[in-house]
């Protein structure tokens, strides 16, 4: 007689394993790279919306640049504050290009760069780093020059490569040590040809139908305020940020105009596209608390649920009801106030047939009818 084998429970599919960001709605403002930073958050599970909110103009033809160059070669530098990789990389190659020998100029020089990527681009111009912050952040670098770090500053010649930012702070309070402080603009930041989806994106900011916002760059995060404020949405965009849509920024730096304006930011521990992913991951689904309800386990996202581990895509009108009562869970929550939720408005018929839907998309008993007065969830 020959023995069956026991039966082995079939091991989950990896397939099958929750996603961090499913459910989620995030958008990208980046111009740079925010394919890449839109890959990072897609692996995870987030639906990634791009609204690229300014462009890179370079000034490899700009007048203003060869001059600003030939001012720079006219008397030996001091110092050099080289501050985005791409910016200072493309100087040297703009100046290349002119017969100009700025590579042999700045070699007497002492060059500090504001993070890893400006310091890559000056060992990669042949020329040496001398310094650069931990923060990564301008403040920073005007603090070491200030504390005479490397010497008295009145009477020295610093050029300040400038990254679409005109960085007032930095310039002025060089200026006001005594410096003598040639600014070189390689290239400004404008808002992008086709302003379409960035304007689409302010208007769903502040009707809160993002869970976050993501800004690698200050230029980004002050073109959407611009933008929203045009477009005469800005109060709603403020109040969607202090209460429902995350705002995450790579850095301080970037964080600075959202600040400005009262919008608290998240902020990854170092400015790299994959911290900020993860910071993405690590506070959004936080927000949401998991409910047991109806013994079940229960966790409302931005556009789906979370029932027991698996994600539920529920339609506009029960996603709209589930979010109303998951903010008061146990709560009876009245037709009139959930009729209040739905974005077409109607009448008590279509609270009915929202919750009669999400019964049916979610398969098990966490919604509760209280008669004559409402529903609730089963908490």
């Amino acid at each position: 007689m020959t023995e069956t084998p026991p039966v082995r429970p079939a091991e989950a599919d990896p397939a099958d394993e929750l996603l961090p960001l499913a459910g989620y709605t995030v958008a990208v403002t980046a111009a740079r790279r925010r394919e890449e930073l839109g890959a990072l958050l897609d692996r995870r599970g987030a639906r990634v919306v791009y609204a690229p909110a300014i462009r890179i103009v370079p000034l490899s033809d700009d007048a203003e640049l060869v001059a600003a160059t030939k001012a720079v070669l006219a008397e030996p530098v001091d110092l050099v504050v080289a501050t985005t990789g791409v910016g200072f990389r493309g100087w040297l190659e703009a100046a290349d290009a002119w017969d100009l020998p700025l590579r042999e100029h700045l070699q007497t020089a002492r060059v500090l760069a504001r993070g890893p990527k400006a310091r890559g681009a000056i060992r990669g111009g042949g020329l040496v780093d001398a310094w650069s912050p931990a923060s990564e952040s301008s403040a920073e670098v005007l603090e070491h020059l200030l504390s005479g770090a490397e010497g008295a500053l009145a009477g020295r010649r610093i050029a300040v490569q400038l990254h679409g930012d005109p960085l007032p702070e930095l310039v002025s309070g060089l200026q006001r040590a005594g410096a003598d402080v040639l600014t070189v603009p390689v290239y400004r930041w404008v808002l992008p040809e086709d302003t379409a989806p960035l304007r689409r994106l302010v208007a769903t900011i502040a009707a809160r139908g993002v869970d976050a916002v993501t800004f690698t760059s200050a230029p980004a995060a002050a073109s959407l305020l611009q933008v929203a404020d045009e477009e005469g949405v800005l109060p709603g965009v403020l109040a969607a940020f202090a209460d429902a849509v995350l705002p995450v920024a790579v850095g301080p730096v970037t964080a600075a105009p959202l600040e400005a304006a009262g919008v608290r930011t998240v902020q990854p521990d170092r400015a790299r596209l994959g911290a900020l992913a993860r910071s993405v991951v690590a506070e959004l689904p936080a927000r949401h608390p998991v409910l047991a309800a109806g013994g079940h386990t229960l966790q409302v996202r931005g556009h789906a649920v979370v029932l027991d581990g698996r994600t539920v895509e529920l339609p506009p009108g029960s996603m709209a009801v589930l979010r109303a009562l998951s903010r008061r869970p146990g709560v009876v929550v009245s037709r009139p106030e959930l009729l209040a939720e739905l974005s077409g408005g109607g009448d008590a018929h279509a609270v009915e047939m929202a919750v009669t839907r999400l019964r049916a998309a979610l398969g098990a008993p966490v919604v509760e009818t209280v008669v004559k007065r409402g529903y609730r969830l089963a908490v």
